[in-house]
């Protein structure tokens, strides 16, 4: 395998967007697709370079539509994500990968998964979430005040959505501590210890400022994307897919992983009492490897 340090590139889609990308790991390695949460960027959180390596994985991180060096895709769906991975995919002359989205990133992974059933081998949902209209789900059910007003206003008032989200994002890119301390009153216990750490902190701070430091966009259409119709079914989902998920979380509450297991014909879900939403952190090394090495990896002892 050959080692090698992160690298960037722009790819262009075929409507003539640009999207920045970023790989990492064994260039030769299984490749694998991680969609960032909401924010977020290309930039992480995620392993290192070397870590990457070592798992044998060839890592390929994007930003999403308007977020970072990302051009903006104004009324993007969730569906779309399946199109630009695979542009990515083609560009980088990749034929079949993996992809295991965090968070707000987690409905996208599974729109590739539900799109592009003849290149995905296998799927990843960190504390992920479910579509809205959800039936039998109480939707906003034990979520922090702050996720269940961002997506309520998207469903209610756009130009309130659109204002919060823009004085958030200007306050992220003079400090991007601001997010974390604005998050930190919501956080159990178990996120508290995480984020705490002081590698983990530099790694989330340092993602915010990428993500924004053009603006809002990427957030305001991220929110949007994900509280309107995903344009695609998780019946069509082929691939085996992981629901991971941290018992205490509070922006993606638990039960949206089992609603969506119900309703994905391969999924299992894998609940771990002791974490919450930033654990998502401490368990991608073990789920790239299930990705990346479906004969040899093992389901996590939970």
């Amino acid at each position: 395998m050959t080692r090698g340090d992160a690298t960037q590139r722009l790819v262009t889609t075929p409507d003539g967007r640009r999207l920045a990308v970023e790989t990492s790991g064994a260039a030769d390695g299984p490749p694998v697709f991680l969609l960032h949460g909401t924010p977020g960027s290309r930039s992480g959180p995620r392993p290192r370079g070397i870590v990457v390596y070592r798992l044998g994985v060839h890592l390929v991180c994007y930003d999403r539509p308007g977020y970072g060096d990302s051009d903006r895709h104004e009324g993007r769906r969730v569906a779309d994500a399946a199109a630009d991975v695979a542009a990515i995919a083609d560009d980088l002359g990749i034929d079949r990968f993996a992809v295991v989205g965090r968070a707000g990133g987690g409905p996208h992974a599974l729109a590739c998964a539900a799109l592009l059933p003849d290149r995905v081998t296998r799927a990843a949902v960190l504390v992920g979430l479910a579509p809205a209209g959800a039936p039998d789900l109480d939707w906003y059910a034990g979520m922090a005040e702050s996720n269940g007003e961002d997506y309520g206003q998207a469903d209610e008032d756009l130009a309130e959505l659109t204002l919060n989200l823009k004085v958030r994002a200007d306050e992220a890119r003079r400090d991007p501590m601001t997010l974390l301390d604005f998050l930190r009153p919501q956080l159990p216990d178990e996120d508290i210890r995480v984020v705490d750490d002081v590698a983990i902190r530099r790694l989330l701070t340092d993602m915010y400022s990428e993500a924004l430091r053009h603006g809002p966009e990427g957030w305001i259409d991220d929110v949007l994307a994900i509280r309107r119709g995903w344009g695609f079914d998780l019946g069509a989902i082929r691939a085996e897919v992981r629901l991971w998920h941290g018992e205490q979380d509070r922006f993606s509450p638990v039960e949206h992983s089992h609603w969506l297991a119900s309703r994905i014909p391969r999924a299992e879900v894998q609940v771990q009492p002791g974490a919450a939403h930033f654990g998502a952190m401490e368990i991608l090394p073990q789920t790239l490897t299930w990705l990346a090495t479906p004969d040899l990896a093992t389901s996590p002892q939970l």
